[in-house]
């Protein structure tokens, strides 16, 4: 599969679901990096199989760009800051590129209570859960609250963002923020500016525009 005149083609699931997807795409979109995409929908027959035709871990996202094959969304994140400098992908600074991967870094491998009981969903009601939220969940919003701030005290003057200016961090943290807005979970102000801020993005409002069309359902992802 080969990305017609150097343009890189970005391989994702379905919008409304795809947190994962949704992180490269955003974070490429959003430093004005030229990509197609190409939709695999989550639950048909064929997407194990066509996906399995590009990467051999056999899930989205991907990234294809002469003739390399970039899977993973953290991993396309850094092949594209590489390859594409001037977009500042990351912050602009030594001290905030390094909070800002470690942060990344954090989100990448945590967060499983949220993960787990609120699963990507922007097409849900903004309510909260039947059952209520769990100690875990509890647990990974307070983590949240803290080091967004503490990413946003050190590093966020000259934009709305948790380095200022938007950046490969916010990208990776854009899907937590729709949990939060769509479970309606509680937060402080200072959350809810900045989840406000990357929600009004013409990137994550683009994406959002082509989620809320697509009319399939999967059951698993819909949680009460």
């Amino acid at each position: 599969m080969a990305a017609a005149a150097n343009r890189p083609i970005l391989v994702i699931g379905n919008k409304n679901y795809s947190s994962w997807s949704l992180r490269p795409w955003l974070a490429l979109t959003m430093a004005g990096i030229p990509f197609e995409e190409k939709l695999v929908r989550f639950g048909e027959p064929r997407f194990s199989r066509e996906v399995r035709k590009i990467s051999g871990a056999g899930l989205v996202p991907v990234l294809v760009h002469k003739g390399q094959t970039i899977w993973d969304s953290l991993a396309i994140i850094e092949y594209a800051a590489e390859t594409w400098p001037k977009a500042q992908v990351w912050p602009k600074t030594a001290a905030a590129r390094a909070m800002a991967r470690s942060a990344a870094a954090e989100i990448h491998s945590g967060f499983g209570g949220l993960r787990n009981d609120c699963p990507m969903n922007l097409r849900r009601p903004k309510v909260a859960l039947k059952a209520g939220f769990s100690n875990a969940v509890l647990s990974d919003v307070k983590r949240l609250e803290l080091l967004w701030s503490q990413c946003r005290k050190a590093h966020g003057k000259g934009g709305p963002f948790l380095f200022g200016k938007f950046s490969a961090a916010d990208a990776m943290y854009a899907p937590v923020v729709t949990r939060l807005d769509s479970y309606a979970i509680p937060v402080k102000k200072g959350t809810r500016a900045y989840m406000d801020a990357v929600m009004n993005t013409p990137g994550f409002k683009a994406w959002l525009a082509a989620a809320l069309k697509e009319p399939w359902i999967v059951p698993v992802d819909e949680a009460e």
